[in-house]
């Protein structure tokens, strides 16, 4: 009877390990489309993301040596077009294309209507800075249209009780998310208008992915949040996420937190804020005074420049320069003549006949036309002669003649 062959009992990383070889080597390279959801850009470089159409969804991951070179940058909503490998990321057990290649496939249908309403809505004139009002600076009441239950209404009031704790905060609750959630927010817009009192409204939700955010891209939010008499802060979503009310809103904040702290500034800045005032004016007056001190001494200078005897003793003093100028002058330009001329007398001297006589040489002059002797070929036997010397002259007949 033979032995029955104990079960092989895998780890969790054992399994996990050959589940991911067996994918990596039965889908090498594969190509997939989908709608980009959830993307995110790590500081490391790295994209993560998830790829989903109407029934399912995978997740994806494209590194940084891979997506250094594309032409766009994903998104979520956007229908796009990967090849890559299928792996497991082992530590979580989840199954994930590692992306090597990616290009864009039209745009998903929420990222489309939202550019399609930006560009309607933009070329109506509705995000211009010119039509925007500036939010005060310190509003007296302020109106908050946000869920009751979320984040973002307590990340407000905590910012505003530390800012400024005795500034009145009005809640508006609504639905933030959902197919109920536009109507709510416009209806909350226009009642805060009727009722008036409000120095400023804040809209305002957390984060979330496209689908949660829409609510903020409706056109009938962007339209309500246009026609509000009272300024309107925007703040949506992450730093990260824009939505049509961010553009249309008289300001955008990039969180709940921060619109907070930009509609209303702390005590001790306000402080410190009239103290900065204080100083600049202080400055300019004292800037201005000395400014003053300076003209009227101007002008009393000016003033002694006018009087005749001043200006008498003002041309006697230039004209004294002038004579000083004019004398130094003229010496240094004697000196510089008087050096040319001895210059000029040395090598007159050093070319001279006479001051080669007198290092030990002579002239014979040949009688009697008195003509200078330079070759012995032109004297005869008999010849008379004058040897001119250094000091004196000589008068000799010539006997013999060497060549």
């Amino acid at each position: 009877m033979a032995a029955v062959q104990p079960p092989k009992i895998y780890t969790v990383s054992d399994l996990t390990s050959e589940i991911r070889v067996l994918l990596e080597d039965s889908f090498s390279g594969v190509w997939v489309e989908g709608e980009v959801s959830n993307f995110h850009h790590h500081s490391s470089g790295h994209l993560y993301f998830t790829l989903k159409d109407q029934e399912s969804q995978i997740r994806g991951v494209m590194f940084r040596m891979q997506n250094r070179n594309l032409r766009f940058k994903p998104q979520d909503g956007l229908a796009v077009l990967v090849y890559g490998v299928l792996s497991v990321y082992e530590r979580r057990g989840d199954y994930q294309v590692v992306v090597e290649y990616m290009e864009p496939k039209g745009l998903g249908a929420l990222q489309l209507a939202f550019e399609q309403l930006k560009k309607k809505l933009q070329a109506e004139g509705l995000f211009d800075e010119a039509r925007k009002r500036p939010i005060p600076m310190l509003p007296r009441r302020i109106g908050v249209i946000t869920s009751p239950t979320g984040a973002a209404i307590r990340d407000i009031l905590h910012v505003l009780r530390r800012r400024f704790a005795g500034v009145d905060v009005l809640i508006y609750p609504v639905t933030v998310q959902g197919d109920g959630a536009a109507p709510e927010i416009v209806d909350a817009v226009r009642e805060l208008n009727r009722r008036g009192g409000l120095d400023v409204l804040i809209v305002a939700r957390g984060g979330g992915s496209i689908e949660d955010l829409w609510a903020f891209n409706e056109e009938s939010v962007a339209r309500a949040i246009a026609g509000s008499k009272i300024p309107v802060i925007s703040a949506v979503g992450h730093e990260v996420d824009y939505t049509i009310a961010d553009f249309v809103a008289d300001l955008r904040a990039p969180t709940p937190s921060a619109a907070a702290e930009m509609v209303i500034a702390k005590k001790d800045e306000l402080a410190q804020r009239l103290d900065d005032l204080q100083a600049r004016m202080t400055g300019v007056v004292r800037s201005r005074l000395h400014a003053l001190v300076a003209r009227i001494a101007g002008l009393d200078r000016h003033l002694r420049l006018l009087n005749p005897m001043e200006r008498i003793r003002m041309q006697r003093r230039h004209l004294t320069e002038l004579w000083k100028d004019m004398t130094a002058w003229a010496d240094r330009r004697l000196m510089v003549l008087t050096g040319q001329l001895e210059a000029a007398a040395g090598k007159l001297d050093s070319l001279s006949p006479l001051a080669i006589l007198s290092r030990g040489y002579s002239i014979c002059l040949l009688l009697p036309g008195r003509e200078i002797v330079k070759d012995s070929a032109g004297l005869a036997a008999g010849d008379e002669v004058e040897v001119r010397l250094h000091r004196g002259r000589l008068h000799c007949g010539v006997r013999e003649i060497e060549a």
